[in-house]
């Protein structure tokens, strides 16, 4: 059966099973759906562009979360630019002495040490591509990674508090 005869009978199956819509209405119909399903924004875990608000002080960070074993080891790495307030916040699941480096890392950080109960520890600078180890300087359940001096310039310090923790998704 040539394609043309296919389409023809497909069509009038089409009208047929659906009285007063025309088969093309249908088709649009369908693309547009098939079209809004791969360009609608997605909620997963995986999309970079999903982020939680965090509080500190007066100021305001938009923070992606690195919770799982993967997105740890990855954080910002090989990215070529942070935006303002926008910064990667990684997520243990106990609070104990961390670590952190800048391994494939290309953007200057800061990064924020910060207890299970909200306070940050301590903040340290770190410079891209190295290896140098940064650590806590006690126990801390998370690290608040933001571009190189953002912490300084929002006059925010160790003991300062960070609001919003307590709706980040657990470690895994």
């Amino acid at each position: 059966m040539s394609y043309t005869l296919r389409y023809k009978k497909w069509r009038l199956n089409v009208r047929r099973n659906v009285p007063g819509i025309p088969g093309f209405s249908i088709m649009m119909a369908t693309a547009l759906a098939l079209l809004l399903s791969t360009v609608a924004p997605s909620t997963t875990r995986a999309d970079p562009l999903l982020t939680y608000p965090l509080q500190i002080g007066k100021h305001q960070a938009r923070v992606e979360i690195a919770n799982t074993a993967d997105t740890r080891r990855k954080g910002l790495m090989f990215r070529s630019r942070l935006a303002d307030s926008s910064g990667m916040i990684f997520i243990f699941a106990n609070e104990r002495p961390v670590s952190m480096w800048m391994k494939n890392t290309r953007i200057p950080l800061s990064v924020a040490f910060i207890d299970a109960g909200g306070r940050i520890v301590n903040i340290e600078q770190m410079q891209p591509e190295t290896e140098q180890s940064h650590s806590s300087n006690g126990p801390a359940k998370y690290a608040l990674e933001m571009n190189l001096g953002w912490f300084e310039k929002h006059g925010i310090g160790s003991g300062a508090r960070v609001n919003g923790l307590e709706r980040l998704p657990p470690a895994q």
